[in-house]
């Protein structure tokens, strides 16, 4: 059981993981993401931003991500796998996400659509 765990968390880390099982995967960081910052959970919400987002959050992260406008995540998403990066829609919030040596990591949210332009996000790195 153990070697399962530790091949799939191999596939999912590389790229190689059916796209289904990455989304899923997606999806669940960007659910904890914004679920943390609902909650008022700063440490667990910084601890899956990429370091050049991270980086852009005023005052130490923690302190400051809490006080972004962002909503807690709905129950329905709709999760896109782009390569090593991804896209997921909640009802009230877009998240786009990146992967890295240690799993999915938030780079943007809080985004909003504005047609041809890019989309225009609260939170994003540099």
């Amino acid at each position: 059981m153990r070697w399962t765990t530790v091949v799939m968390s191999a596939l999912l880390l590389t790229g190689c993981a059916p796209v289904e099982q990455r989304s899923d995967a997606a999806e669940q960081t960007a659910r904890r993401f914004l679920q943390a910052v609902a909650d008022g959970d700063g440490p667990a919400a910084c601890g899956v931003l990429a370091p050049e987002t991270e980086a852009q959050i005023d005052a130490p992260c923690a302190e400051g991500i809490v006080g972004e406008a962002l909503t807690a995540p709905s129950d329905q998403a709709d999760a896109q796998v782009y390569g090593q990066r991804a896209l997921v829609r909640f009802a009230g919030d877009t998240v786009f996400l990146a992967a890295f040596p240690d799993g999915w990591r938030v780079v943007a949210a809080g985004c909003e659509p504005r047609g041809e332009r890019p989309y225009d996000c609260a939170v994003q790195g540099g």
